[in-house]
């Protein structure tokens, strides 16, 4: 019991971190909508807050998301059985994960110049799917 009062502790404390998080955002989004000119003044390298959090948000996602497989590894290591495992649900959430991963991928610019800075935006949610996936073969 006092494993799933903590859960439940944690989950309430997240859903409110990302409600302060979208407000914030919205707010900045706002700010930077009113304010034209700053956008043309920006440079096209830098990163602002709005992105900022994009990133911080893709690799706190990427964790959760890799994060969400260890407990059935765990159970059906501890077990040794995948007995109880939704197999439809690993097949789709695997066949999701690929194709979203190759779109990602298959998305990536022409031009050799691009690639590197695409590739290094696009990251977590790389590693969300293709981590994923690879963990998601473990399960199956």
């Amino acid at each position: 019991i006092l494993g799933s009062k903590n859960l439940k502790n944690f989950c309430v404390t997240w859903i409110l971190v990302c409600i302060a998080l979208c407000i914030v955002l919205l707010c900045q989004l706002l700010v930077r909508n009113q304010d034209q000119s700053s956008v043309l003044e920006r440079s096209n390298t830098s990163l602002d807050m709005i992105e900022m959090s994009g990133f911080i948000c893709g690799y706190i996602s990427c964790v959760f998301y890799l994060g969400s497989r260890f407990p059935q590894l765990y159970k059906n290591f501890r077990r040794r059985s995948t007995e109880g495992t939704s197999y439809l649900l690993f097949a789709l959430a695997m066949l999701g994960n690929c194709t979203y991963g190759l779109s990602l991928v298959l998305k990536m610019p022409a031009t050799t110049s691009f690639q590197a800075l695409y590739f290094l935006h696009h990251l977590p949610w790389l590693i969300g799917s293709f981590g994923v996936l690879f963990l998601d073969i473990f399960v199956s």
